[in-house]
């Protein structure tokens, strides 16, 4: 944080006693999640901004690590679509995380009906998607250090007042040195999200990245878990049934039920991409910004490249944003 001077101005060291006052001492009623690794409550800080606060559950050397991963990373990051670092705590015992407050859940529960998400449209998914490739390209071309994010998945890309999407939880991300395409680490991701050819060989590369976003594509355009269960009951991985399923010629079939009326052209062009998003070999899927320059092509196809002009799933007193992805433009070449 020293190191980058921005970072210094921007990011905070909260006290101990500031959060326990914030979150209501820990109360049970502020818990917005848990997860394997900890519980993130809302806060409410004496400037009256409302934020998320990750708390770990253990200490240990690999909790820690994550932690100072995470603000390494996030200090660096400055995006419209990547979840705000506030600060954190250094005088509990377990590290605390301070985020901007993001009010809508993620993009799992949204997708699966746990929200009730009727303004998931066949519109909106594509903008979603797109939001989504756009800051994951810009990630893997970070200027002075490129970043993996290695645990790309629905549960990770949080929904904003205006349903824009925000990548969040950057704990097992890699910076990559320039002069470097991959890396040798130790194992990270969820399965059914995991590309194949890292579990296999170790080796972590941008490509990584491109596989599990390919099934949070296959997600979107299907309504299926990442791992699921059958008519028959057995247990299912999405990546798999989704190549085998546009191989068999079956999309329609296998389509989330509100995408059934929609252009069957558009959707086989997005089937293709996460088919080829899910390649077994990484050298042969597509980039994250090839990826989101076909993304925008197919928003620009369905007469969507403005949202503003369409407006499903807000109500008229929202107020929303006049540009949702960064110009791909702008994104330097890999």
């Amino acid at each position: 944080m020293s190191a980058k001077e921005s970072g210094v101005e921007e990011t905070k060291i909260f006290t101990a006693e500031e959060l326990k006052k914030a979150t209501n001492n820990y109360a049970n009623d502020r818990i917005l999640g848990r997860g394997g690794n900890g519980i993130v409550y809302k806060g409410v800080l004496h400037d009256t901004r409302v934020v998320a606060i990750k708390k770990s559950r253990i200490v240990d050397e690999s909790q820690i690590e994550q932690f100072i991963n995470e603000v390494v990373i996030l200090t660096q990051i400055n995006h419209r679509n990547v979840v705000r670092l506030f600060g954190c705590c250094l005088e509990d015992e377990v590290p605390l995380l301070v985020y901007e407050y993001v009010s809508e859940g993620n993009l799992f529960e949204h997708i699966h009906n746990q929200r009730g998400a009727g303004w998931l449209t066949w519109q909106n998914r594509l903008r979603i998607a797109a939001e989504i490739a756009t800051t994951l390209a810009y990630l893997h071309s970070f200027a002075s250090m490129p970043i993996i994010h290695r645990d790309v998945k629905s549960a990770n890309i949080l929904i904003d007042n205006v349903y824009t999407a925000k990548v969040a939880d950057f704990g097992a991300s890699r910076l990559i040195p320039l002069d470097q395409t991959r890396v040798a680490t130790l194992v990270l991701g969820t399965t059914g999200y995991l590309d194949p050819e890292y579990f296999r060989t170790s080796q972590l590369t941008e490509k990584s990245d491109v596989y599990s976003f390919g099934v949070v594509l296959a997600e979107l355009l299907t309504g299926l878990k990442p791992i699921f269960r059958d008519r028959n009951d057995e247990q299912k991985n999405l990546a798999d049934y989704f190549v085998s399923s546009v191989n068999n010629n079956c999309l329609f079939q296998i389509l989330d039920r509100v995408l059934q009326e929609e252009n069957l052209e558009q959707l086989q062009k997005m089937a293709e991409l996460v088919k080829n998003c899910l390649r077994p070999l990484g050298e042969e899927r597509p980039t994250m910004k090839e990826v989101a320059i076909e993304l925008e092509g197919l928003r620009k196809l369905n007469g969507i490249s403005s949202f503003n002009q369409h407006r499903q799933g807000y109500n008229d007193q929202d107020e929303l944003p006049d540009t949702y992805t960064v110009p791909i433009d702008s994104i330097p070449p890999n």
